[in-house]
């Protein structure tokens, strides 16, 4: 990196959630002055809501001045559920911290790249140990009838507790840093109310802002809240070895007040949604030479989001964490139960029965049929007393390899199919465990409205955009996360996860993100 003084900053990082987060501490751990845009708010554990209920401070919708921290984007293929907020998805994410099977690195579209189970072998590990990893030492209702599940099918070795970034002291227990001897900030023991999706009021849960933003923090990095970036220009030109000028708009302000700074590097870390959307805007003006395959190569983890509702009211779903266990059903397929703390059950307003069909008109049917042949047993379920206490809910993924291309169009950020099979709502997998599970709590299944009736699938793990690839004719940037056209910049975030993973990518976006990072020099 060329060494100047007259940059406002040396780095500026453009999302703080798993990635971003890497990036500004390790950067400022090697005296670079960095400075992260985070289009979010800061949260702490007193500001988040007490339910989903409390729209405003849950879900971001800006248009309608709700600056929460839990996002709806709606795709043609596709919804994604996503986090924004100084910690990005840490602040909504279920936890899990899993490390993916073998078949993941040894995926074709980057095994050529480099041994990559290898490389990342001592990065998992510190991505573990800064997050905190840890098994769960405690199953509840819903994970007790994941392992009837399991036995009952014969694979009772395949259930286990999951391993996940939470402190489990004394529940609510406060004590000083447990993690980084004493250096950290103090912390409190989990409770087990299971609102870790909707923002832990309990100081457990290992969000970003307790361990990497801690630390950045501390090492003199910068973070500026409610800024979101719009414009990233070279300084002359396109020769970008003079470095750029970072242009941002108030997120959280009608008056869309502006600002900008100078640096010499820049690192993308939004997440798909924010890098690959951006990046899109920026080929058309401001960074033309980013490659052609901007956009190519996205992914979902092939998910099912099934609630079995007791409509009996005899169990309470709630407690625990909010995925305290895991069943893997066969070699590229698991199953897990997730929880929603008591009285958070804003999800039943779009919830419907499930019913397969390979048309809208024939699921209506179904869907008409199945409410009229167990009516009674409909609407317990739909005005069940609370619905996260009653509803377990099932979260079903496998390693399909269906790959999506995000675009702009006429219609703005859009979804097309690139190859494989589309995401599909409708897997007879899933539909068979749901119902097998039903049976064991004696609930109802239910599905998404979006699934019902349009067949779009959900999906909180949307990957891919900004692959790896040996040049710009295969990928955006290159094995070290180097963005290929322009120099110092990176992707640090899901868009640049080049294989299916199957399971929760957060902490291998944060071992990738380490590995990038590392090879870059200390500042001189």
């Amino acid at each position: 990196m060329t060494e100047t003084g007259s940059h406002d900053y040396d780095y500026i990082v453009i999302g703080s959630g798993f990635g971003g987060s890497v990036a500004a501490l390790r950067l400022a751990e090697k005296g670079y002055r960095v400075l992260v845009l985070e289009k979010g708010r800061w949260w702490k554990p007193e500001d988040f809501p007490k339910s989903n209920w409390n729209l405003p401070r849950w879900l971001w919708l800006p248009g309608l001045r709700f600056y929460g921290f839990f996002r709806l984007s709606f795709f043609r293929h596709v919804t994604v559920l996503s986090g924004v907020g100084v910690g990005g998805g840490s602040l909504v994410y279920a936890n899990t911290l899993p490390v993916p099977d073998r078949s993941f690195f040894q995926s074709p579209g980057w095994a050529h790249l480099a041994d990559w189970e290898k490389e990342l072998e001592p990065f998992y590990r510190t991505a573990r140990h800064m997050l905190g990893v840890t098994t769960n030492p405690r199953l509840e209702e819903g994970d007790r009838a994941l392992q009837r599940l399991a036995e009952e099918r014969g694979i009772p070795k395949k259930f286990r507790p999951t391993e996940v970034g939470v402190f489990f002291g004394e529940p609510e227990e406060v004590v000083p840093d447990p993690y980084f001897g004493g250096k950290g900030p103090e912390r409190s023991g989990c409770n087990f109310c299971g609102g870790c999706m909707t923002g832990c009021r309990y100081n457990a849960k290992n969000s970003l802002d307790k361990n990497y933003l801690y630390f950045a923090l501390r090492h003199g990095a910068k973070i500026q809240a409610e800024s979101e970036v719009y414009d990233v220009l070279p300084l002359d030109g396109q020769d970008s070895s003079r470095g750029y000028r970072v242009k941002w708009r108030r997120s959280t302000s009608f008056g869309k007040r502006t600002g900008s700074s100078t640096c010499q590097g820049v690192v993308f870390a939004g997440g798909v949604l924010g890098t690959v959307n951006l990046l899109l805007k920026l080929k058309q003006r401001s960074l033309p030479r980013l490659s052609d395959r901007l956009g190519y190569g996205v992914r979902t983890n092939s998910e099912s989001l099934i609630g079995v509702t007791d409509y009996h009211r005899r169990r309470d779903f709630s407690r625990g964490i909010a995925i305290g266990s895991i069943l893997h059903t066969d070699p590229h397929s698991h199953l897990e139960p997730v929880h929603y703390a008591a009285g958070s059950g804003f999800w039943r307003l779009l919830m419907s029965p499930m019913v397969h069909g390979r048309n809208v008109g024939v699921r209506l049917g179904k869907l008409l049929g199945e409410l009229l042949r167990h009516p009674v047993v409909s609407w317990r379920t739909y005005f069940v007393d609370d619905w996260a206490k009653r509803t377990q809910i099932l979260l079903f993924m496998r390693t399909t390899e269906g790959k999506l291309r995000f675009v702009r169009g006429w219609f703005g950020f859009g979804s097309r199919l690139e190859s494989g099979q589309a995401p599909t709502a409708f897997m007879p997998e899933a539909k068979e465990l749901a119902e097998h599970y039903a049976r064991l709590v004696d609930g109802k299944a239910t599905v998404l409205l979006t699934e019902t009736l349009l067949g779009i699938p959900t999906t909180a793990h949307i990957l891919g955009g900004c692959i790896m690839g040996r040049n710009a004719h295969e990928g955006v940037i290159d094995r070290d996360n180097r963005v290929f056209g322009y120099r110092n910049m990176y992707v640090c975030d899901g868009s640049m996860i080049s294989a299916n993973p199957g399971v929760n990518p957060s902490l291998t976006i944060t071992a990738l993100s380490e590995r990038a990072m590392s090879k870059i020099p200390p500042r001189r």
